[in-house]
């Protein structure tokens, strides 16, 4: 089969789930054999999810979770490393970016249920939600420094602002795990629920959320993240610039390798 070919297959696969709940939406990730590891149609999906939320007025909230034992794994680098020349993640004109860098803004509160290994785009995608509930069981790592390159999905702007300074460098610059006590302690998640019952809770606080004042509750979204975020559109527009020269270097070349060899990398820092 050839690489066009089998990339309109892919296209033709459903990763993400979309289901209505009352006035929530359910978006799932779903790519379960590849622990939810994000390829170029995955990501599309997901943000023509996160747009069927802003548009849709009868959804007032969403919730973010996962099929499987996992939230995700990462990116599947060997699948996105060719869409990063383009300078955005990939997902038509006029989308909503899950990550909420790049497309059109996102205007309704996303509540997010982690579970199993959260890695790289999945602690940048829950970073952008709103509220952040994990599973006991739950394990990060922020790790493309072992990788040859750096977070680009919003780890570098929200991390150390969600975290404090100390608390995202001891995790971002080694790329060690970490496990879902440590993330609490350190304000990446607000809740820590016992195994299995992170989609429940999370989809409590939604419904909760989803029963005040719609209007209120945008306004709230609104004024808060213009206090707090008043410089991230600007910071967003650098990271693919920042990101080209690293993915043309060695170090970035040797990170590809040994992702694929599932080894340590090899750094010359060239």
């Amino acid at each position: 089969m050839t690489s066009e070919a089998d990339a309109e297959r892919r296209q033709g696969e459903r990763t993400i789930s979309v289901d209505r709940r009352g006035h929530l939406l359910l978006i799932g990730l779903d790519r379960v054999a590849k622990r939810n590891a994000f390829d170029p149609p995955m990501f599309e999906q997901l943000a023509e999810a996160y747009t069927t939320l802003e548009q849709d007025a009868e959804v007032r909230c969403a919730v973010l979770f996962a099929h499987g034992d996992h939230f995700t794994g990462g990116l599947d680098l060997v699948q996105m490393a060719p869409t990063f020349a383009s300078g955005r993640f990939p997902m038509r004109d006029g989308a909503v970016d899950p990550l909420g860098l790049h497309g059109a803004v996102r205007h309704k509160p996303v509540v997010c249920a982690l579970q199993g290994i959260c890695m790289t785009i999945g602690i940048e995608l829950a970073l952008s939600c709103d509220v952040r509930v994990a599973s006991k069981t739950c394990r990060f790592s922020q790790l493309e420094v072992k990788r040859g390159i750096f977070p680009f999905g919003g780890a570098t702007i929200r991390f150390a602002r969600e975290t404090g300074w100390g608390n995202a460098m001891r995790w971002i610059l080694t790329g060690d795990e970490f496990d879902a006590a440590e993330a609490h302690r350190i304000g990446l998640v607000q809740e820590v629920v016992e195994a299995g019952a992170h989609l429940d809770r999370a989809l409590a606080i939604a419904e909760t959320i989803a029963a005040q004042a719609p209007l209120g509750v945008r306004t709230t979204m609104l004024e808060s993240r213009r206090a707090a975020q008043p410089d991230e559109p600007a910071l967003a527009a650098r990271l693919f610039a920042e990101l080209q020269p690293v993915m043309a270097s060695d170090d970035a070349r040797e990170g590809m390798q040994s992702f694929v060899e599932r080894r340590a990398g090899r750094f010359s820092g060239q």
